[in-house]
């Protein structure tokens, strides 16, 4: 992932900005250093000076789930576009489109921005655009560059409206593309909850000449009660949507159409459903959007991957640990670690102790009859079994459950190899 601090590209731009007070647990000696200049000693994330509480990133199991993505969306006939919310690190944005993915998935403007910032060509926004400012801005983008490719959501008629007078105002000279999002549920999220209301719209975005129709799209994860039969009929009532368009001449102007679908619980259907995919007039793009996979995790993510269910497909492997150290130890069956909710992602799982490092003599052990029962701002409240070995001093490696709030906490991330020696850093931006 290092980046040549010496290139013009944004990326590797990165390697030039200085060490300093922002980032979380960086050595206090690297003050002033480049971050490409710390990255080339090769410390090691235990005695190079780093700091308590610090989050790293395993750099094998990141190239193994990069790979194994890359290589499912392969064998299954799909295109992919990682959701970018999850990491918003424009370095593993690069090395998701070096794994193949057709562009990146975002859900704001703040967050296309940051793509377009890092050289990304093709952005599939999955949420409805109806910022006046941000139109402006994605017009003088779509004007700028022939090649740059957007695509949105659109699910009510008035958010047409005010995405057609906004690029109006902005003199837009290319048409927005949009996928018309079709809701898992009439208790779902966003999206339109029938088909004859799809049909209204599509009539409406073709009066539109800022707008044009690529296709359909949706978010399986908000089926109620999801199941794999409940998935699988709402993305059949996708594909039959694309079909019926598809019938009645909505793409004939395209040289693709855009089918879309996938969150990181349930693609195995997806590719399952997108496999049945009739021939149309046109090529289909079939998009998964999955974005967790990136770093997995040891909770959420890890009860729910799909790869549970195909274990012959391979398995993702989780990335995060997060390092704290037992800072107090009042009594035999209680301690507190120096890492909270600043630092670990607590919104679905709370951390789990996994490995102890001993503050004596380096020894890496599991952390058997550890468990974290509670965070508070700044400490982890841990509970031990009696007679289980911790003292004041010690690193607790903890693993985290759900990868979009991991990340966000953290600007600059140590990405660390199997014998702790930290590679590089990913930088975020949140």
């Amino acid at each position: 992932m290092a980046a040549d601090p010496q290139s013009d590209h944004p990326i590797g731009q990165l390697a030039d900005e200085r060490v300093d007070h922002r980032f979380k647990a960086l050595p206090p000696d690297a003050e002033g250093l480049t971050v490409g200049a710390l990255a080339a000693q090769r410390r090691n994330l235990f005695t190079g000076g780093f700091t308590t509480p610090v989050l790293a990133l395993s750099a094998e199991s990141v190239e193994h789930n990069l790979a194994l993505m890359e290589d499912y969306s392969t064998r299954h006939g799909l295109a992919f576009a990682p959701h970018g919310k999850t990491s918003m690190s424009p370095q593993l944005f690069a090395r998701q489109v070096a794994h193949g993915a057709w562009g990146i998935t975002v859900a704001v403007p703040h967050q296309a921005r940051v793509c377009r910032a890092f050289g990304i060509q093709r952005i599939f926004l999955a949420n409805e655009l109806v910022d006046a400012a941000a139109l402006r801005w994605l017009a003088g983008e779509l004007a700028a560059d022939p090649d740059f490719r957007f695509v949105c959501y659109v699910d009510s008629l008035r958010g047409i409206e005010l995405m057609d007078a906004a690029l109006r105002e902005a003199g837009a000279n290319r048409p927005v593309d949009v996928v018309i999002e079709l809701a898992a549920g009439d208790a779902a999220r966003t999206g339109v909850r029938d088909e004859a209301t799809c049909l209204d719209l599509a009539n409406a975005i073709a009066a539109a000449d800022t707008l044009r129709l690529v296709g359909i799209a949706g978010y399986e994860g908000e089926v109620p009660d999801a199941n794999a039969e409940r998935v699988a009929a709402w993305l059949r009532r996708l594909v039959a949507l694309v079909v019926d368009f598809d019938k009645a001449g909505r793409f004939a102007d395209l040289d693709e159409i855009v089918l879309s679908a996938g969150g990181s619980a349930w693609f195995d259907t997806v590719a399952e459903v997108f496999a049945e995919v009739p021939e149309l007039s046109r090529p289909v793009l079939k998009l998964l959007r999955s974005g967790a996979y990136v770093s997995h995790d040891d909770g959420h993510y890890r009860h729910l991957t799909p790869f549970n269910r195909h274990p012959d497909e391979g398995a993702l492997q989780p990335a995060f640990r997060l390092w704290a150290q037992v800072v107090s130890r009042p009594n035999g069956t209680q301690a507190f670690a120096n890492a909270g909710k600043r630092d670990a992602a607590y919104d679905l799982d709370l951390p789990e102790a996994q490995v102890v490092r001993s503050a004596r003599d380096g020894s890496v052990r599991p952390a058997d009859g550890i468990a974290v029962t509670g965070l508070s701002d700044q400490h982890a409240w841990i509970s031990t079994e009696p007679g289980t070995e911790l003292e004041v001093g010690d690193w607790v490696g903890m693993g985290l459950s759900h990868p979009c709030t991991s990340f966000d906490k953290w600007q600059l991330i140590p990405l660390v190899e199997a014998d702790g020696t930290v590679s590089d850093f990913v930088r975020t931006f949140f």
